[in-house]
This record gives structure tokens, sequence and C-alpha cells, in this order.
């Protein structure tokens, strides 16, 4: 049984990886640790139960991973995924730090797998867990709870006592156990952004997002962030911004995960509701633009696209939950995705024509290509022409939203004024915008959360016992 009466040193809101990482970290430097969690024990732990990797810097191959990965490197994929929209010294200070959570992960239990091949292209950048996120939760929440973090779920905060940059207590929107204030004496927000709420995306998207779908947790719907931003912690980000990939249109509203996500798009052609292109697919290495096609579906009329290949190429990207949609002629096809048959021959008819003799390698930038048409398919172009011809419908997944609290190299939030507070501490999405000012490349979110809730625990604890 929690003694909620009690004063922690620290008090973690949120239940994910950040946040655990925050706990843990914490609590090995001598804190007592409440999380409060405001999800159900079942649903615990935020959109890390869909996560499967994270991406840290290395200096040499190991058993899990197939090569190095430079500080440098990792340095530059940033920039180039996020167009230098980043702060430089954060995001600097978070892949030095990367480097030695890739040990400090499995000293808390958690468990890699042998690197993975084929179109994901990350054997030798990101560590994968063994068993996916939710296995890596699983032995978080163990290692915590066997530290003594004390942890409370259905935990959901309603207010946030904070007087001049310094949080003195939480009040819980409903009683446990009779308690309603929460005291501590210092505070890690690890409690995500705020992409389960429709009504706050609909300030910045309109009515666009209504037709949005949620990949992760119903349970992020930003009113910690909110809280600290109208208590005087200075924002950062652009609320439009945010980890947003193309899913399956017959996804869930909230929680599809990571097998509602389509990693095709290289293979064939996108086209909008009028059967129109509209984007280059084969721009980059698909780990690196994959998280840009949620926004750019999300441009699209009525926020829905369609991902057209045929059946050369259908064993050559992950398999997926729902099936495609098939269709003996591109005539037929057209007919079962509501498109213009006339349109969407025309298409494919002219990027056919466009493509270019080369040779096709998913596994570099190769020399396949169109020429003569807008816009151009610069690699992986091949002809659509082996029936039946296949298609997947999306629309725009959020992961997680960029706008967050600021915080300096000791996780520490900086308030209006530009000062540090005195006790309140940030990980993970809640502070992700100061590292991702837009952009994003495979297992990044995860690197935040873990890097920033370690600090943030480690400083938090400091704090309380000084």
């Amino acid at each position: 049984m929690v003694d909620l009466k009690r004063r922690f040193d620290v008090l973690v809101i949120g239940g994910g990886n950040a946040a655990l990482c925050a706990a843990i970290s914490a609590r090995r430097s001598g804190a007592s640790v409440l999380v409060l969690e405001g999800a159900p024990k079942f649903y615990r732990g935020g959109n890390t139960r869909h996560t499967r990797n994270m991406r840290c810097a290395h200096d040499a191959a190991t058993d899990i991973l197939t090569g190095p990965y430079t500080e440098e490197e990792f340095w530059q994929d940033l920039l180039l995924v996020t167009g230098g929209e980043t702060d430089e010294e954060l995001a600097k200070f978070m892949i030095r730090e990367s480097k030695d959570i890739l040990n400090w992960i499995v000293e808390q239990g958690v468990r890699w797998q042998p690197s993975l091949g084929g179109t994901l292209s990350l054997g030798r950048t990101n560590s994968f867990f063994l068993g996916g996120g939710r296995a890596m939760l699983n032995a978080l929440y163990l290692t915590a709870e066997q530290l003594g973090v004390q942890i409370t779920y259905d935990a959901e905060v309603a207010d946030l006592h904070i007087e001049d940059g310094m949080f003195l207590a939480a009040h819980l929107k409903q009683p446990i156990d009779g308690v309603t204030e929460i005291r501590a004496s210092a505070l890690v927000a690890a409690a995500g952004g705020f992409e389960a709420n429709i009504e706050w995306l609909k300030e910045y998207w309109g009515e666009a997002a209504d037709n949005f779908l949620i990949r992760g947790t119903p349970y992020n719907r930003g009113s910690i962030l909110k809280m600290l931003l109208a208590k005087g912690v200075q924002d950062i980000g652009d609320p439009t911004q945010c980890h947003a990939v193309a899913i399956d249109a017959r996804a869930p509203k909230f929680d599809g995960g990571i097998i509602t996500r389509h990693d095709s798009v290289v293979f064939g052609i996108v086209v909008n509701k009028h059967a129109q292109r509209f984007y280059d697919e084969g721009e980059d290495i698909w780990p690196k633009r994959y998280a840009i096609w949620g926004r750019l579906v999300a441009a699209q009329p009525d926020q829905i696209a369609y991902i057209i290949f045929d059946s050369a190429v259908v064993t050559s990207f992950m398999p997926t939950l729902f099936p495609p949609i098939a269709g003996g002629t591109i005539a037929e096809l057209a007919g079962k995705l509501e498109l213009d048959p006339v349109a969407l021959e025309k298409t494919i008819t002219d990027f056919n024509a466009a493509v270019q003799p080369g040779t096709f390698d998913h596994t570099i930038l190769d020399d396949c290509r169109t020429e003569g048409i807008t816009p151009q398919k610069t690699h992986w172009a091949r002809k659509i022409e082996a029936a039946p011809y296949l298609a997947y419908p999306v629309r725009p997944g959020i992961t997680f939203t960029y706008l967050g609290t600021r915080v300096n190299k000791q996780s520490r939030m900086l308030m209006k004024d530009g000062k540090p507070s005195a006790n309140m501490f940030a990980a993970g999405e809640i502070m992700a915008g100061n590292v991702l000012g837009k952009g994003y490349a495979a297992g990044i979110g995860m690197t935040i959360g873990s890097v920033f809730g370690r600090v943030a625990g480690r400083e938090a604890a400091r704090n309380a016992k000084n």
C-alpha cells in the first residue's frame, strides 16, 4: 500500500520510458520516489508500449549492432531531419549521453535482440528491444518496484501548485485512499504531449484534425503540459509539428500502434483522393523519411491518400495488420478505392513512362529514378505493371506532438523569465521539442526519453537532498 500522505523527495508524473528512467535514476541516487500514472495499470506506459527500438551513438559494432554510429553521424542525421531546427547544445548533449544509455538501460533489466535487416535499414544505428516496448516497460517497472519506487495507477492530476517557479504539490482529480494532495520536494514531468486531445489539435489544424488517427495512447491529452505553461514555464516548439506517419486508414482512432504503419511507400507511388501524386516517394532512406508522410497526407484533401504498388514487390516490406486492397486492373483497383479510374490510369501510365533504367537496391540511394514528371521519384523507381495491383489507404497517424517545456542540460524547466525552475524537471515527449524542432528519425523519441529521464531523475534527487 502506497502512503500518499507522506512527503516524497521526487514526484514523477507519467508512466512511460522517460518517467521510469527518471524514477529509477532518482531512486538510485537515494531519493524516495512516487510515480503517478494517469492510466490504468494495463495501459501503463504511454507510447512506450508501441515502440521497438532506440537510436544511440556507439563507436564500434556490438553483439546487437552491425557497425559504428558516431556522435558526428548521429548529429548530421538529426540536422538533416530537423532542417537545423534543434537546440544544438542540448542535442549534442543527448547524443553524447546516448552512448552510455546502451549499457545503462541493460543494467535496469532491459534486453536487446540481434540487429534486424530488411527494409528498416537500422541494423547499424538502432538497438531493438527483445519483446518490444511492452517488454522493455515491464522490465523497467520491475526494477523500479524492486528498488522501492512507489507507483500509483489511475492517478490523474487535476492541478499543480506552483509558486514563483517552485513546485509545491499535485492535486489528484479523484481521491486515492482519501488523499487528493501529493507533496514532494521535486517534480519530474514526463506525461507526454497532447496528441490525444483532438480539440487542442484543432486549435492549430482546424477541422482537418478530426481525420487524424492517434497511433499511440489515448491518455496523452496534454493536461500536465497545459498546466505547466499556464503557470509560468517557458514553452518550446511549433504546436503544429509532431511525429506523424502515414498509417492505415482502417486503424482505430487511438492506440493502433506500430503495426498500423506502412513501410511500402518507397516500393510504389502515393496518390491523393484525386489520384494525383504529391511528393517524391524515393527522397531518402526510409527511416529518415517515414515520419514526414503523416504531415504530407494531412495536407491533402480530406486527409486521405493511397499507397499504390504491384504484386512484384508485395514481399519486399514489413507485413502489415490490414491486407492490401487488390484489383486485377488499375480501373478495378480505382473502383475499390473510390478514385477516378481514368485519373489513376493516367497517373500510373505517366509514372511508368518516366521510369529510367537502373539497378534497384533498397538499402542505398540507388539510380532507379524518373525523368520528366513532377514530382520526380529520385530513387527506387520501378514500373507498376504486374497484376494484381495493390493499395493501402492511409491517414495521418500522430505519435506525439513537439510543443513542450523548455529545459536545460540538467533537464530543469526554464521559466518564462529565462530563469531555471527551483525544483521542476521534465523528460520525454513533454520536452522533445527542444531537440526536435521538426522531422524525425527512427528511435530518437526513445533516446530523448531515456537520456533526459535519467538526467532528470538524478538532478531532481540532488535538488531534493539539497
